[in-house]
């Protein structure tokens, strides 16, 4: 593993999420579509939205 992908992880909190089916389907879809894990789908949705609101900079 390299640096950065552990100090990623160290950094990483778990939590369980429940979304409707159909919400969920879309997501994995989404994901399929850009090659992302459904995982990797929602963190990049999240960081994006944290960026659009003015929440998140970088």
């Amino acid at each position: 593993m390299m640096a950065k992908e552990k100090e990623n992880s160290a950094n990483t909190k778990t939590f369980l999420l429940r979304v409707d089916a159909e919400t969920m389907e879309a997501v994995e879809k989404w994901a399929a579509d850009e090659f992302r894990s459904v995982n990797g789908q929602l963190q990049w949705i999240i960081a994006e939205a944290l960026k659009k609101s003015g929440r998140k900079k970088k």
